[in-house]
């Protein structure tokens, strides 16, 4: 039996969570002793004479735990048990069976048919509470990591939700700097240019392009902004405004005449006006390397500033292949830095290729970088390839170089054939 008294050092506000008890016994006398311990330690009690008037308990109201006696009518505590484990539950219950059988078969078996604990009669009170405390703390951790669980996989979907989201923008915005090139190839006549931009993530730091100026002269441009991602494009954004093709009123590299036509500047005179704008009104933290050209297409002759970008590589109708520039430094870093300007001669069949250094330090599955002289030799195979076709062959040769189809930076070149 077990004693009347009650225990001041049980806590029943510790398992407020765990309230339902469902006794089983055949036994009314065992059933109000039980009843009246657990309903003075704060529990809602639910008693059942028999097995089956349980399990029909079970199913309309299923209990946090069961103390059951194993010697029942019909159906003894075993099989009550593994019927109660057969049901479907949305949480754990917690099945102690009570039994005056101490051997270690009968523990086993009881074990087997899906008991968590055993209390052997006569009950003592105290280890009744110790029994129920340790199934309401086993129940409440279980409820908890279960309330956890479901907060993690809701904040999954939601930071799922979030990622989709982010994911469908990047792609509009992937869509958007690409119409930043709205022509990839342009015939000028005496020149053609070809242009490749393939970013390393949705969106990336570089851009390349050109604008018509006159009858004689067109600009080319080649950028490349510190960093990856979404700032870095921004930027490019931004700078694409300056040089643009479109509106040739707002582009710094160009000048206005009296007769309403335009001429170019001084293409070290405009990475300067560059640089000072970047440092005087964008506050940020990216800087960008920059080659700017002017090309003559009645001379061939070539002028371009070069500001931290990779030497551009000249490639002469014979195949012969040389590197050119006097480098520079980036934009963005320095107020009141200066520039210097380079001129090359373009004879016909003569061409100029400009390129990003995700191109020039694209690495090989060993570590080995392409660089120059990897770029030149590619070059000096695709002699006989022009245009668009050469860029494309390009690609898939750093692709081949490389051991894998994405890069890990972003990947820009223009082609000047003359």
């Amino acid at each position: 039996m077990v004693a009347p008294e009650t225990d001041p050092s049980f806590n029943a506000a510790s398992v407020q969570d765990v309230r339902d008890v469902l006794v089983v016994d055949d036994s009314k006398l065992q059933r109000r002793i039980l009843a009246a311990s657990l309903s003075r330690w704060g529990f809602r009690v639910t008693e059942a004479a028999s097995a089956a008037e349980a399990l029909d308990h079970c199913r309309a109201s299923p209990p946090d735990i069961v103390l059951s006696d194993w010697m029942m009518p019909e159906m003894d505590g075993l099989e009550f048990c593994r019927a109660f484990r057969n049901m479907p539950r949305d949480q754990y219950g917690y099945f102690i069976l009570l039994t005056s059988k101490a051997d270690k078969d009968a523990v086993a078996r009881g074990l087997d048919c899906g008991a968590d604990d055993f209390l052997n009669k006569p009950i003592n009170s105290s280890e009744l509470r110790a029994r129920i405390n340790a199934g309401a703390r086993l129940l409440r951790g279980e409820r908890e990591l279960k309330e956890k669980n479901h907060l993690i996989s809701s904040t999954l979907q939601q930071l799922q939700g979030l990622y989709d989201a982010l994911d469908r923008d990047l792609i509009e915005a992937r869509k958007l700097q690409q119409s930043l090139l709205r022509d990839r190839h342009r015939n000028f006549g005496a020149a053609r240019v070809s242009l490749v931009l393939q970013s390393s993530g949705h969106v990336g730091g570089d851009l390349v392009g050109f604008y018509p100026i006159n009858d004689s002269h067109f600009g080319l441009f080649a950028i490349d902004v510190s960093g990856h991602g979404i700032s870095s494009a921004l930027m490019t954004a931004r700078l694409a405004g300056y040089l643009s093709s479109a509106a040739p009123e707002h582009n710094v590299a160009l000048r206005k005449t009296a007769n309403e036509s335009y001429v170019p500047l001084p293409p070290a005179q405009v990475v300067e006006t560059l640089n000072r704008l970047v440092l005087d009104e964008m506050e940020t933290e990216h800087y960008f390397t920059l080659l700017l050209a002017d090309v003559n297409m009645h001379s061939g002759k070539v002028v371009f500033a070069q500001a931290g970008h990779p030497h551009p590589i000249l490639q002469r109708k014979d195949g012969s292949v040389i590197t050119t520039g006097d480098g520079g430094l980036p934009v963005g870093l320095i107020p009141g830095a200066t520039f210097n300007q380079t001129c090359v001669k373009l004879d016909p069949g003569d061409r100029l290729l400009i390129q990003s250094d995700g191109i020039t330090e694209c690495t090989a599955p060993d570590g080995a970088m392409l660089n120059d002289e990897g770029l030149m030799q590619m070059l000096g195979r695709m002699h006989d390839i022009a245009g668009q076709e050469l860029l494309s062959t390009l690609l898939e040769s750093l692709q081949t170089y490389a051991g894998q189809r994405d890069f890990s930076d972003d990947v820009s070149a223009v082609l000047l054939e003359f």
